[in-house]
């Protein structure tokens, strides 16, 4: 039987968010520098969690020293590592080199500077909220739902709770105020999910509606 969600999380659960913010990422970490990938999960998390760093590199670690056995695997009570391009037999060095690299910036406080997303994790998890709406309202489904841009916003802002209303403001705020050029902005809409154009340029767009929630 698989993994209960609790026994998931003590065990995996920031194994898992390291992992995850390599999907759609080379893994091309080697001992004197991080990949791509994990300089955003630091970035963020150094950010917005510092203290779970220090889980990551245990749980990684502990996984690596003691991979599933026969038994686990039959059952399925274990974590599956997502294929992140390496072949099964380096995967375990992998995952301790990681932990080696997370180990590194908790003790020395090293962490790569502030900068504007760089993956699609990364987008996701600084603007999780804004990701919901344009994934969940603004997908290639939009036109055959809602008449307008207008009124698709309108079905979020009727249907959804005024605390992550207030949380997507701050968002859209956040995102105006990085030094992003037009295309950045037609690639930021659309690594949070935006499958259809916006009215006018996404940059304009986006302005009009951070002032329509005030």
């Amino acid at each position: 039987m698989s993994l209960k969600p609790l026994e998931h999380d003590r065990k995996y659960g920031e194994l898992d968010q390291v992992i995850r913010a390599y999907l759609g990422r080379p893994a091309d970490d080697d001992p004197e520098k991080r990949s791509a990938a994990l300089d955003a999960y630091l970035r963020h998390t150094w950010r917005t969690r510092p203290w779970a760093i220090a889980i990551a590199e245990h749980q990684l670690r502990e996984y690596a020293n003691n991979p599933p056995g026969r038994l686990r695997l039959r059952l399925g009570e274990f974590y599956p590592v997502p294929d992140v391009g390496l072949p099964d037999s380096a995967t375990q060095a992998w995952l301790k080199q990681l932990a080696d690299h997370l180990k590194h910036s908790v003790e020395t406080g090293e962490a790569p500077p502030p900068a504007t997303p760089q993956t699609h994790w990364e987008w996701h998890a600084r603007f999780p909220e804004l990701g919901q709406l344009l994934g969940g309202w603004f997908s290639q489904d939009m036109p055959d739902e809602f008449e307008s841009h207008d009124a698709a916003l309108q079905d979020y802002l009727d249907t959804t709770d005024s605390g992550l209303i207030a949380q997507l403001t701050g968002e859209l705020h956040e995102l105006l105020a990085l030094p992003l050029n037009d295309s950045d902005y037609v690639l930021a809409v659309a690594e949070l999910g935006m499958e259809v154009d916006p009215p006018y340029a996404p940059r304009v767009w986006l302005t009009e509606v951070a002032g329509r929630l005030g």
